[in-house]
């Protein structure tokens, strides 16, 4: 068995105050997966499983291992306010490796969401909670570390392949009901710049739209419906 920890990467907190403004953006993973020119964009199967809630924040990452997946309690003790959880495992469907007391658990350490490639359970309770998990699957069985008592291997914010994006340590994670998009850090500043001026372009046109602007009119003032 093995247990891996990388280091926690240097983030500017600047760039991640500005993103986290978007998170009352209409449609915010789709602007920022536009503003990246359609990368950066998780599978569709990725869905919101307990609450329609759109959260933002840099990745910790968690990768498991196919075919012995175990519960990642191991987590809260690195985890930080802001953080959104990210865990590859590896596509699962059947085995649930969040539930609600994880949930709990994450949102008193101040996790802004989970995204899991693979399975998650006990939605009801996450849902009470107010905690919003994007997940592949939901299924009632658990993983075996309740019962084998072994937690590993695991690794933590080192890179994982998540729905078909490889997410990095500290990429922003930007979710909602539409699906997950992935800002790698080293674009963020570019790329945020982009979407906070669709943002408010769409803004714009939904109000032109509301005074009887034609087609025409929206694509000559605004280049793009």
């Amino acid at each position: 068995m093995k247990k891996i920890i990388g280091k926690r990467p240097e983030l500017d907190q600047g760039i991640l105050d500005k993103f986290a403004g978007l998170t009352n953006v209409m449609s915010v993973s789709c602007v920022v997966g536009d503003s990246m020119e359609r990368d950066g964009i998780m599978h569709s199967c990725m869905k919101m499983r307990s609450v329609n809630k759109s959260f933002i924040g840099p990745a910790f990452t968690v990768k498991l291992s196919s075919g012995f997946l175990a519960d990642c309690l191991e987590i809260f003790e690195h985890v930080k306010p802001g953080d959104v959880v990210v865990i590859d495992a590896f596509g699962d469907t059947e085995t649930s490796i969040w539930g609600g007391l994880m949930s709990g658990l994450a949102k008193a350490a101040g996790v802004k969401g989970v995204v899991i490639y693979g399975s998650a359970r006990d939605t009801d309770e996450s849902r009470l909670l107010d905690f919003p998990i994007v997940s592949k699957s939901v299924s009632p069985r658990e993983a075996h570390s309740a019962i084998t008592k072994i937690f590993e291997p695991i690794e933590l914010m080192t890179p994982v392949s998540c729905a078909g994006v490889i997410v990095n340590p500290g990429d922003i994670v930007v979710a909602d009901e539409i699906g997950v998009s992935v800002v790698p850090y080293g674009q963020a500043e570019a790329v945020y710049e982009k979407a906070a001026k669709q943002a408010a372009q769409e803004e714009a046109t939904r109000k032109e739209i509301l005074k009887g602007a034609t087609v025409a009119e929206l694509l000559a003032k605004f280049g793009r419906i």
